[in-house]
């Protein structure tokens, strides 16, 4: 297995009461054989199948156990312990957990920690077949998938008490791949990245504008992704009401102009240009002072004019940065995505299907990414996930690109 799969990434492991616990001692050796760094959350039924001991000589940190143990809690709490994750990784989990976490309980440490951290979580069952395919069980999974948890596993074969079917743990190194699979490469350390997300409201009057669809929750997402690839991050946001991700530098604007004033601000010494948001292609050309108040006739008529092209401005940039597009069509997306590609000079674009209940205002997406030299689809999926899945495309790119200008 390659040594850097998982380099300077913080993961906090979850072990639960089932016989399947005594492989948390191999997981945690090939986690940090891929180059994280592996705290460890024991529930008291997992205790019964292996000594915290184990698990604290492996993983080179204590293990914490109690919720309400003040000696951890001083050594490292469960909120500081859920800001330090990138990742939470539950592995065995149990139908008891799984259950957990649907409910939000918060009553031991491991259901509390999850409820505290925005990191995201994946989760290995591991449990009797039957138990397994109950329909409880089946219906918590797919709540938990629903809210974006990802499930590894569970394998098929013989299970501890004789029986076989469904319900085995993945091996660990299959565990460590399918988390691999989902992390955001850590190679934008020093590498400073601006990102657009959200609509721009372009004012008619003091009290009407136009506007569009947009929730901003793919851009917010990028930006998160692009910060646990380590970037140095600036998100410059249009009009929503959605939370800063940790350690982004976040700038507010309302306006098409505003955002275009913020970007080139933001640009200087920037490595990669994110273009999420979706910024108004035209403005009234005249804002009245006072509310336009409603007469007597069917029609009122505004005269539109241009906003700023961002893109086009970005890269005419004498040292312009990597410059990634977005294009939201409601027909022909690749079509209209590749023209765009060409005709704005990007070094790559995701092209997604708005309209109708998909692309704006919903959870899950899929992209079709195109840059000169090939394209790749990225299934639906959570906002998030497509997010790190497209910042890795993105990341592969860019020093695809450096190295051949350095050659």
């Amino acid at each position: 297995m390659s040594n850097n799969l998982l380099t300077k990434k913080n993961i906090v492991l979850g072990v639960t009461g089932s016989i399947a616990a005594y492989k948390a001692a191999e997981l945690i050796r090939r986690l940090r054989e891929a180059g994280a760094e592996v705290r460890v959350v024991m529930t008291k039924a997992a205790c019964e199948f292996i000594t915290p001991l184990t698990l604290q000589t492996l993983s080179g940190q204590p293990v914490a156990i109690d919720l309400l143990d003040a000696d951890q809690e001083s050594a490292m709490g469960h909120i500081t312990l859920a800001r330090w994750a990138d990742w939470i990784l539950i592995a065995p989990a149990s139908a008891d957990v799984i259950a957990r976490l649907v409910h939000g309980r918060t009553n031991d440490l491991l259901s509390a920690l999850c409820s505290a951290s925005e990191s995201p979580l994946a989760i290995a069952p591991a449990m009797n077949n039957k138990m397994w395919e109950n329909k409880a069980t089946q219906e918590n999974v797919e709540i938990l998938t629903a809210r974006g948890v990802q499930i590894f596993g569970p394998a098929s074969g013989d299970q501890a008490c004789g029986e076989q079917g469904e319900g085995r743990l993945l091996e660990p190194t299959s565990i460590v791949q399918e988390l691999a699979r989902l992390v955001v490469p850590g190679k934008l350390q020093s590498k400073k990245v601006v990102i657009t997300a959200g609509p721009t409201y372009e004012p008619i009057d003091p009290v009407r504008f136009i506007g569009n669809k947009s929730s901003g929750k793919m851009g917010f997402a990028v930006a998160k992704a692009a910060k646990e690839a380590g970037a140095e991050v600036i998100l410059i946001a249009g009009p929503v009401h959605l939370t800063t991700p940790a350690a982004v530098q976040r700038i507010d604007v309302e306006t098409a102009q505003q955002m275009y004033d913020a970007v080139m601000d933001s640009l200087g010494s920037s490595d990669i240009f994110i273009a999420c948001a979706a910024v108004a292609d035209y403005r009234p050309k005249q804002v009245e002072d006072s509310k336009i108040k409603k007469s007597q006739q069917d029609q009122l008529q505004l005269s539109l004019t241009s906003t700023e092209d961002i893109l086009s401005a970005v890269t005419k940039q004498e040292n312009r940065p990597f410059t990634v597009g977005f294009a939201a069509e409601t027909e022909q997306v690749v079509e209209y995505a590749q023209d765009k590609l060409r005709r704005k000079k990007l070094d790559m674009i995701a092209a997604n299907e708005v309209g109708n209940g998909v692309g704006f205002e919903v959870d899950n997406n899929a992209l079709n990414v195109f840059w000169p030299q090939g394209s790749q689809l990225l299934p639906l999926a959570s906002k998030t996930q497509l997010a790190r899945d497209l910042m890795t495309l993105i990341i592969e790119q860019y020093y695809a690109k450096n190295s051949t200008q350095n050659s």
